[in-house]
């Protein structure tokens, strides 16, 4: 699938929403392209108003602070003023394998609940099921005990996000092995995925799938074809990083917001440049966030926006607190941004070639 008729097919699985909800938003497909690209990248299509925007709720990723004990890292969130955190499940935080994971969950929903901060679970650690591959064993796997291995790991998950009364739950499908074609690694992705999310259906957390630069759901379109291959489940929803969209979406990071609205149920932010899988600070890339976060509180959303550098963890501390003020600016400056009238234009393609020929997921960094 091109760019241009993934972008499309995002577009108009967007449009035949909006028109079956009766809520104002991208115009019908019989309209002029032109007429549907404003309407995509106008913050009116949710009824909010310019200067007018509510609130958004900014968390930290413990996946940067790998190098503080969780209690310190939950402090300091909360001493910096975010108002919730990404939590990695992982050894060095909350181990889903170890002894008394329903204990220790309850011990850190106390502290969650003592300095206010909200929670979202994410399971993209490095090494948690396998000391040898890095993010293994995928979703993904010839071996279905090994494709059992990361749907246990994301059962632990949900119960722990119910336990602690996160948002959502942040899974991705993984790379696709060698000597696998696309077509059973999306077979194996829907049948894996489907205790999950039936787990999640009876807690009520939702399941939130990231498209991540060189796996099997790479995109907004891949994650439109599982919804519509899974039939549509309520509990299958969408992890948008914005830096992801930067990299490699055919539409700008604000327009994807905007096209992925109906299914947001957790966000990632950092910057990053087009065409390379590198999570960067704030300031370091090519986004321009305040249309970004402009877009983003004009559909609502409400759960939490967790900062995302990874590599960065060595300096973790200091990014944490670099990171809010910047978002809080960029917050303001796009409370004064006027509507966005101009039509949507899909981004140049990646000028580095395809990310996933360099995508971080891989890197030995």
């Amino acid at each position: 699938m091109s760019a241009e008729s993934g972008a499309s097919e995002f577009r108009a699985a967007c449009e035949r929403r909006a028109e079956a909800s009766g809520t104002p938003g991208i115009r019908a497909s019989a309209d002029p392209p032109d007429t549907i690209a404003r309407a995509a990248a106008s913050p009116h299509t949710t009824g909010a108003s310019p200067g007018v925007l509510p609130p958004l709720r900014f968390g930290y990723g413990t996946n940067g602070l790998a190098d503080l004990r969780l209690d310190d890292a939950l402090a300091l969130l909360s001493d910096l003023g975010y108002d919730g955190v990404g939590l990695t499940l992982d050894h060095m935080h909350l181990d889903p394998l170890a002894p008394d994971l329903a204990a220790r969950t309850r011990r850190i929903a106390h502290r969650l609940d003592e300095l206010g901060l909200g929670v979202t679970i994410e399971t993209g650690a490095r090494y948690v099921l396998d000391p040898r591959r890095k993010h293994g064993p995928s979703l993904l796997e010839p071996d279905p005990d090994d494709r059992a291995r990361r749907a246990d790991l994301l059962l632990r998950a949900v119960r722990v996000a119910a336990d602690l009364g996160a948002h959502a739950v942040h899974c991705f499908s993984g790379i696709v092995p060698d000597g696998t074609d696309t077509d059973t690694a999306w077979k194996r992705l829907t049948e894996t995925l489907t205790p999950v999310l039936d787990a999640a259906a009876s807690t009520g957390i939702p399941l939130a799938v990231e498209p991540e630069p060189g796996h099997l759901l790479a995109t907004l379109a891949d994650f439109r074809h599982l919804r519509s291959a899974l039939g549509d489940p309520e509990p299958l929803g969408l992890t948008l990083d914005i830096g992801h969209c930067q990299c490699l979406e055919p539409l700008s990071p604000a327009e994807c917001v905007r096209a992925a609205a109906p299914w947001l149920r957790h966000v990632q932010i950092e910057d990053m440049r087009r065409g390379v899988h590198e999570h960067l600070p704030f300031g370091e890339g090519e986004i321009d966030f305040p249309p970004v976060l402009a877009a983003l509180a004009a559909t609502g959303y409400q759960g939490l926006t967790v900062v995302e550098l990874p590599r960065h963890s060595h300096a973790g501390p200091h990014f944490a607190a670099q990171s809010l003020p910047f978002l809080r600016h960029a917050e303001r400056t796009a409370a004064t941004l006027p509507p966005a009238t101009a039509p949507a234009q899909p981004q140049a393609a990646p000028p580095h070639g395809a990310p996933s020929t360099t995508h971080e997921g891989s890197s030995t960094r």
